[in-house]
């Protein structure tokens, strides 16, 4: 490859400090922006953003237009075509290690391998819009579900920073009011209708036509009335025999074994516009939901909800912070027992379990502001938007202490450079574009901040990434796998097999891939018990499979886990922005949104399993 040009991408993360960049990674700059839905490769004409066969996108969010973004989109993978050189050439990387020569460079400053090109966002700001297909990449069908897998919430919006004041309050002595969460003056839940009812029934005969060996459907839920612009419908929480889903504005529970309601709806006021994609260990959740039914709406009402029982805990109001940084829309993550509520340029963390304030964050150095959070396992990631309007205009990312919000570390990315997607928390594997390079990266580091490794295949991936209007959303991207060694993403394909690649992380190398076992893509879902399990999505007449890979050893051969009926492939197919899980032996496929198409006959969610 030859050197990138003098042009430092934006945000990379500066180099390690103690160690030089590993090619790769961050560095190079592809020619296209990665494709905006799939799994990781990005096509040139990104995808529908329907889901497995979901129908066409409502208004909002925005569908993606039929020919490339106008720039790149974060969070998918892989750019089509081979990356342009890095933007410093043979001059030092984002973390000031000196580049090679023949390799292009990277945010951090290590080169980087020729990838393919990233799709470029359907305008500009819009970051990672997800194209159907459960392995994005697809062309513009609404006919395959898009993946979110293991809970995660679909359609966060999140506006990079977080959120200051809940209501309520004492004087802190300086004439303001302190925020305090609020206990919610009705904890019943009121029973509308909806998806509910005894499980086991099968009205629609999905069962039938069951060969030898096949798994069942073992029930399914209409979804709720949405109005004709459609509904969020974030979030998929299994806790214990109990499986919980948000949609418009209700939160519904049912048991995973038979569908029967375990709990609620419990309704809210107004529509549900963000819910955390954990739970916190106790199994509680914060959902957000907006201030009014009008165009000028905030989202920033929130409220917490016990996922065993459906009892609604505390309540409050994000506020408003200073100029520019506004909650009208708003970012959850879970970090141990702590909740952080991210808005344009703030955030505030509360404890999950209190609604107790435990510390905001706000503006540092000469001109850093928060723009965007991701939790999990104990670690809390932020990134900060430095020096805009600058010549030393720049991104960083930090590690906070989720307890107190203390930095652990700072990784400066270089200049150019956005930091606009986490495929993994623990251990931090980082997604950035370069936007007037149309370029990106995925880098990793180690548990202190330095940077480790750059992904040097050169391959079109395609992980699915969700909208991410006016926000960041951080942690808006599935159909991607991370354990403590490898990086698991999936090849684009188009109503064909992919394969799923392994990629170390501490060379940023191939190591083995692995082929679907059906004429349809595959994409990972989560890494348990030493083996990759994966989803293959299903085809106009075949059911859907879920397979599990030995991630270690010489050989990786697929092992069906479980395959769905054919009898209800077209129902598997119907899922607008599909949620998926597999836990317990049981595969769970839930809307991420609702379409609000009277005539669709929409689904809510579907459990198989033998």
């Amino acid at each position: 490859m030859t050197q990138p040009p003098n042009q430092p991408p934006q945000g990379g993360f500066g180099p390690p400090q103690d160690q030089p960049p590993q090619g790769g990674g961050f560095g190079p700059a592809p020619q296209n922006p990665p494709a905006q839905g799939g799994f990781g490769a990005a096509p040139q004409t990104p995808p529908a953003q329907g889901g497995f066969g979901a129908p066409p996108p409502p208004a909002t969010p925005p569908q993606q237009p039929a020919g490339p973004p106008q720039q790149p989109q974060p969070g998918y993978g892989y750019p089509q075509q081979p990356p342009q050189p890095g933007p410093y050439g043979a001059t030092p990387g984002p973390y000031g290690y000196p580049q090679q020569p023949p390799q292009q460079q990277g945010p951090y400053g290590a080169p980087q391998p020729g990838y393919g090109h990233p799709q470029q966002p359907p305008y500009p700001g819009m970051p990672g819009a997800a194209p159907g297909g459960l392995v994005a990449g697809k062309p513009a069908s609404r006919k395959k579900t898009a993946l979110i897998v293991g809970g995660a919430v679909a359609a966060l919006l999140v506006v990079g920073g977080t959120v200051v004041a809940l209501t309520g309050g004492d004087d802190d002595g300086g004439g303001k009011k302190k925020p305090v969460a609020q206990q919610s003056d009705d904890p019943k839940h009121s029973a509308t209708a909806s998806p509910t009812g005894s499980g086991g029934d099968d009205p629609e005969h999905l069962n039938e036509g069951r060969r030898a060996g096949d798994a069942k459907v073992l029930w399914y839920k209409p979804a709720p009335d949405a109005p004709a612009s459609g509904a969020d419908a974030p979030g998929m929480w299994v806790s214990g025999d109990t499986a919980v889903k948000a949609a418009y504005k209700q939160v519904f529970a049912f048991g995973t074994a038979d569908g029967a309601t375990a709990w609620g709806p419990v309704d809210f006021p107004q529509k549900i516009c963000a819910a955390t994609p954990q739970k916190s260990a106790d199994d509680k959740i914060v959902v957000a939901y907006l201030n009014g039914g009008g165009d000028r709406a905030k989202c920033n009402q929130l409220q917490q909800l016990d996922l065993r029982t459906g009892e609604k805990g505390w309540s409050a109001e994000v506020a408003d912070g200073g100029l520019f940084d506004s909650a009208l829309n708003v970012e959850l993550t879970v970090s141990g027992k702590t909740l952080m509520v991210g808005r344009s340029q703030s955030g505030t963390a509360y404890d999950i379990d209190s609604g107790k304030k435990l510390y905001d964050k706000k503006k540092y150095g000469a001109a850093c502001f928060p723009a965007a959070y991701a939790g999990g396992t104990g670690r809390l990631i932020q990134v900060a938007s430095c020096g805009a309007g600058t010549g030393k205009e720049h991104e960083e990312i930090q590690e906070l202490d989720p307890a107190t919000g203390k930095v652990r570390w700072t990784q400066p990315v270089k200049k150019g450079w956005e930091v606009t997607r986490t495929y993994s928390v623990d251990p931090l594997v980082v997604y950035l574009t370069n936007r007037d390079k149309k370029a990106w990266n995925i880098s990793t580091f180690t548990s202190s901040g330095k940077f480790r490794s750059e992904v040097k295949v050169d391959e079109k991936f395609a992980p699915r990434c969700g909208w991410a209007v006016l926000e960041r959303e951080l942690q808006g991207c599935q159909g991607v796998a991370v354990d403590a060694n490898m990086l698991y993403l999936p090849t684009d394909a188009t109503g064909s097999a992919n394969e799923i690649v392994a990629i170390s992380l501490s060379d940023g190398k191939e190591k083995w891939r692995v082929k679907s076992p059906a004429d349809e893509p595959m994409s990972p879902v989560k890494v348990e018990g030493g083996k990759l399990v994966a989803y293959v999505q299903p085809s106009y007449d075949t059911g859907g499979q879920v397979v599990s890979v030995p991630v270690t050893g010489s050989s990786h051969p697929t092992t069906r886990l479980l395959q769905n009926p054919q009898g209800a492939a077209e129902a598997e197919n119907t899922f607008y922005d599909g949620v998926v899980d597999w836990t317990g032996g049981r595969l769970f496929v839930s809307a991420g949104r609702l379409s609000g198409d009277d005539d669709a006959k929409e689904k809510l969610m579907i459990a198989f399993g033998n």
